[in-house]
């Protein structure tokens, strides 16, 4: 293990997670605690209901916690204005959904050369790297395509390259393979998990294929309002 890698790219610190107010409060995670190093897949399985979009909400910094504290390569982040959080979202994290989200009007290598422009980066500097990743992904020849052209595995590949277009640290994903067959989904996390490996990203992920999980680094769970691993 590297230096890099010995410190965690994503950390929970005793993080609550609460809605509403008095007899109406409920608590969704109640000190949780967690680490995510550089170059590790980590599956999140855990019931519906139990917090998994809240920790990955909290995690995205699309949320903030209601006590504790989430750090984003060793920076706490809670007390942090919205607009640096917005820019830590943008430059360090990347976010893959069940479903693409794909701009539909646009091309695939649109979809990633438009992230890229808006984080700064000249167009043609974002065209090579766009090329490179779905050439990386096995999409070099559906590059012009636009989603509605792509299989459901292909918008999928391209929302995972869009997702690291930017370089992140950490890539949080949501069921990003709950909406394909399973062939599909196992040729779509091969890509991921090849993905992760060879950039160092730090991943988690949410999932309910068990299959899948169990091919990750680590699998842990959300028990009574904690993160507990699973053997």
């Amino acid at each position: 293990m590297n230096d890099a890698s010995r410190f965690p790219a994503l950390a929970l610190d005793a993080v609550e997670r609460r809605y509403g107010r008095g007899e109406t409060t409920v608590e969704v995670l109640t000190g949780a605690t967690f680490a995510l190093f550089p170059g590790q897949s980590v599956a999140l399985i855990a019931p519906s209901g139990a917090g998994k979009s809240t920790l990955l909400h909290l995690a995205g910094l699309l949320e903030r916690p209601s006590a504790g504290e989430v750090l984003v390569a060793g920076a706490p982040t809670s007390t942090m204005s919205d607009d640096q959080r917005t820019a830590i979202r943008r430059s360090q994290i990347g976010f893959v959904y069940q479903f693409h989200q794909l701009l539909p009007e646009f091309s695939a290598l649109e979809n990633l050369v438009l992230p890229q422009m808006i984080a700064g980066l000249k167009r043609k500097e974002a065209e090579t790297r766009g090329r490179e990743l779905l050439a990386y992904l096995g999409l070099a020849k559906r590059e012009t395509h636009r989603p509605a052209e792509l299989s459901g595995g292909e918008q999928q590949r391209v929302a995972i390259a869009r997702a690291v277009a930017n370089s992140p640290r950490i890539l949080l994903a949501d069921e990003p393979t709950g909406n394909l067959d399973p062939k599909t989904a196992d040729h779509v996390f091969g890509t991921l998990a090849s993905l992760v490996k060879a950039t160092g990203l730090a991943a988690l992920i949410a999932t309910h294929n068990m299959d899948l999980a169990a091919r990750m680094d680590r699998r842990v769970t959300i028990r009574d309002g904690q993160v507990a691993e699973v053997g």
